[in-house]
């Protein structure tokens, strides 16, 4: 992944506590006392080179009684990643603090090819059914939790929000939560300034590669991309996209745990029925202004690594393959020589973007770099992964020299 976001002097959640179990998939999150909000301020993150951000009203909403289906992602025990020597976590802390917080939006599925997807009948309103009205997006919440100790760890909570007529938003009822921690990926791939990218691997098989783009010029909004991934059925086939969820996130305060509910103050909208990119914008040469990488490999049994620069190159980009998205969003999953990279690029203004892709084998397992190893391997069967996250400019043809470009 690659970040160019100017580092923010931003407000730590309260204390973290984690508890972490290595013979079990979930972490429990022993929520702090909640802050007092004596000011709108204190509920701001700042930055010293970014204007502030009026953030919603910290007023509290009143009670309400909720029914919730709570789903953990489960993980063989086996698949628990556990660090057998010391690693080394540069900028761990100040990502933490950048993760760490509410971040409450919208969030939508889509089909492989793009098509967003209705939700299910039985959760909509009847007021929508009366007047035909069709419902593409959740409304979400999304607390993160990121350790600011030595030893990294990140969790949070997907909560779905059953869809409400009007201002019951602030009534709202959750419908589902999907509660996750980093430990329990094959991968996780950080940067400084929030960015992020995670291989889930599944319980009934198959992968979810999450992509976490931060916007260089609005630390308080990001989006969520999850490519599911499916391996094939038949011998010899390869791996293949099923699906693809979207989620458009704004930060609302420290980290409570999902406590508190923005309701009709959440400042994002739904977004599945919009617009979607035009890919021909996407078609010319993108020189990179800064990319990062981060290689894996299974001896060294760690999760966690930063996203470090890497030689800047540059991308020729054409529409094949290319999935448009709503929110100037798009995938690609192309298989070539035995190997499939997936992509997610975000274009942003000024003829700019950020992508960020993973490569796979054949068999699933993602493809390294020459040199990630660099020796300290001593299995000729290891499993090894690449992230890798790009700024990318533009580059208009005939207008300027493309200096220093790079490959995303």
């Amino acid at each position: 992944m690659s970040l160019l976001s100017p580092s923010p002097t931003s407000l730590r959640p309260p204390t973290n506590n984690l508890n972490f179990n290595p013979s079990s998939s979930s972490t429990t999150l022993i929520p702090p006392k909640p802050p007092n909000f004596l000011s709108p301020n204190l509920n701001k993150r700042l930055s010293p080179r970014l204007p502030s951000i009026s953030t919603s009203s910290t007023s509290t909403p009143p009670p309400t009684t909720t029914t919730t289906t709570t789903t953990t992602t489960t993980i063989p025990k086996e698949t628990l990643l556990k660090d057998s020597t010391p690693h080394s976590h540069p900028n761990w802390t100040e990502f933490a603090e950048r993760a760490s917080g509410e971040w409450d939006g919208f969030g939508a599925d889509f089909t492989a090819e793009g098509a967003p997807l209705e939700l299910p009948e039985n959760v909509v309103p009847e007021a929508f059914r009366e007047w035909e009205v069709r419902v593409f997006d959740w409304q979400t919440q999304c607390p993160t939790l990121a350790s600011e100790s030595e030893a990294p760890d990140l969790s949070y909570k997907l909560i779905r929000l059953l869809p409400t007529v009007g201002c019951e938003a602030d009534a709202a009822t959750r419908h589902s939560v999907d509660e996750r921690t980093a430990r329990t990926a094959s991968a996780f791939a950080y940067a400084p300034n929030g960015c992020y990218a995670a291989v889930w691997p599944m319980w009934k098989g198959g992968l979810e590669v999450e992509h976490c783009f931060v916007d260089p010029g609005n630390v308080e909004a990001r989006v969520r991309v999850v490519m599911v991934v499916k391996e094939g059925e038949g011998e010899g086939e390869g791996l293949r996209l099923e699906g693809i969820r979207v989620f458009s996130e704004q930060w609302y305060g420290p980290w409570r745990n999902g406590e508190q509910l923005g309701g009709c103050a959440v400042r994002e909208s739904g977004f599945a029925e919009g617009p979607k990119l035009d890919v021909s914008e996407l078609v010319g040469v993108w020189e990179g202004r800064s990319v990062r990488l981060a290689g894996f490999c299974s001896e060294r049994k760690d999760a966690f690594h930063e996203l470090v620069e890497a030689k800047p190159q540059k991308k020729v980009r054409d529409q094949v393959g290319v999935i448009a998205l709503p929110k100037n969003i798009w995938c690609s999953f192309k298989e070539k020589d035995g190997e499939t990279c997936g992509e997610v690029g975000w274009l942003l203004d000024n003829g700019q973007a950020m992508t960020s892709r993973c490569v796979f084998l054949k068999d699933g397992k993602l493809k390294a770099r020459d040199g990630d190893c660099r020796g300290n391997c001593t299995s000729n069967r290891h499993t090894i992964i690449t992230c890798n996250l790009s700024m990318l400019h533009h580059c208009r043809l005939h207008e300027h020299t493309c200096l220093n470009c790079n490959v995303n």
